[in-house]
C-alpha cells in the first residue's frame, strides 16, 4: 500500500495531467495562451472591417442610379443605425409627437433621403446618394461613403431652412448645412477640413436647383458635428481644387 506522503511528494513532481491521473481526477486541459490571444486578435481583425460594398450596387447605371430602391434595401436602415449616432439639434421631434425628444440622427437622415433624388459614383470608390423629405422638397439630404479602408467614412449632410429668413419659395431664403460624419475628418492643422471627394459631392449636389422651382438655395451657414455631438461652424464648403484619394479598381 502506498502511503499517503509519498503519493503527495510524487504528485508535486509530476505534470498537471500526471497528477490529476495520479489522484484519480480528469486530466486538465492545458491552453496555450500565445495561441489563444492570436486567435483573439483573428477575431477582432475579421470583425474590424466594416463592409459597406453593398451600397455600390445602386450607383449608374442608369444615369441617376438607384436611389430608391436604395433606401428599400434591408441593409440601409441598419447602416443609417450603425454610422450614425450624434445627437442633432435641427429636426422635428420623434414619431410618436409625445416624447418631446428630437429624433435620432439615423432617423433624420431616413427622412431627408425619403424622396428619391440621385446616386452619384466617383473614382470606383466614392458613392453619394441624395433625397429630400416628404412633402418638404427644400429639406434635402446627401449620404457620401467612401468605400475604401477597414473604416470607411460615412457623412450625412442636410440643408435646413433658416426660419427667420425669406419664405422656402423666395430665391433669397437662407439655408443652413449639417454635416455629420461618422468619425472626425478634422486635421491638427485644420479643425475645419473636408475631404477633396466630400466637398465635390457637396457642392455638386449644392449647385442643384431645388426640384420643380428653378431655385438654387442660398447656404448661408455650415455646421460640422462630432460624432460626441460637438458642433464646429465653418466656411460654406466651395468645389476642391482637386479630388483626393486614388481611383481604385472597377467595381463589379
Amino acid at each position: 500500500m502506498i502511503r499517503p506522503l509519498y503519493i503527495s511528494a510524487l504528485a508535486l513532481a509530476l505534470t498537471p495531467c500526471a497528477q490529476a491521473q495520479l489522484l484519480g481526477q480528469p486530466p486538465l486541459v492545458q491552453h496555450d495562451a500565445a495561441q489563444d490571444i492570436n486567435r483573439i486578435k483573428r477575431d477582432k481583425k475579421a470583425k474590424s472591417k466594416e463592409n459597406v460594398e453593398w451600397l455600390w450596387q445602386y450607383s449608374p447605371p442608369p444615369a441617376d442610379g438607384r436611389e430608391h430602391d436604395l433606401i428599400q434595401d434591408p441593409n440601409f436602415l441598419p447602416f443609417l443605425d450603425q454610422y450614425f449616432t450624434a445627437p442633432q439639434s435641427f429636426w422635428g421631434t420623434d414619431s410618436s409627437g409625445r416624447t418631446g425628444r428630437r429624433k435620432s440622427l439615423a432617423e433624420t437622415a431616413y427622412d431627408f433621403l425619403t424622396v428619391p433624388g440621385k446616386v452619384w459614383a466617383d473614382n470606383n470608390r466614392y458613392i453619394t446618394a441624395t433625397g429630400s423629405v416628404f412633402h418638404l422638397r427644400t429639406s434635402r439630404g446627401l449620404l457620401f461613403v467612401d468605400l475604401n479602408g477597414d473604416h470607411p467614412l460615412a457623412v450625412f449632410a442636410a440643408i435646413d431652412w433658416i426660419r427667420d429668413s425669406k419664405t422656402t419659395d423666395q430665391p433669397d431664403a437662407e439655408y443652413t448645412l449639417w454635416l455629420f460624419p461618422n468619425h472626425s475628418t478634422a486635421t491638427s492643422a485644420n479643425p475645419a477640413y473636408l475631404p477633396g471627394p466630400l466637398i465635390h459631392s457637396l457642392t455638386r449636389w449644392m449647385a442643384e436647383p431645388v426640384p420643380g422651382t428653378g431655385i438654387v438655395q442660398k447656404i448661408t451657414a455650415a455646421i460640422v458635428v462630432d460624432p460626441d455631438g460637438t458642433p464646429h461652424q465653418i466656411a460654406v464648403p466651395t468645389e476642391a481644387v482637386q479630388p483626393e484619394g486614388p481611383t481604385l479598381p472597377k467595381r463589379k
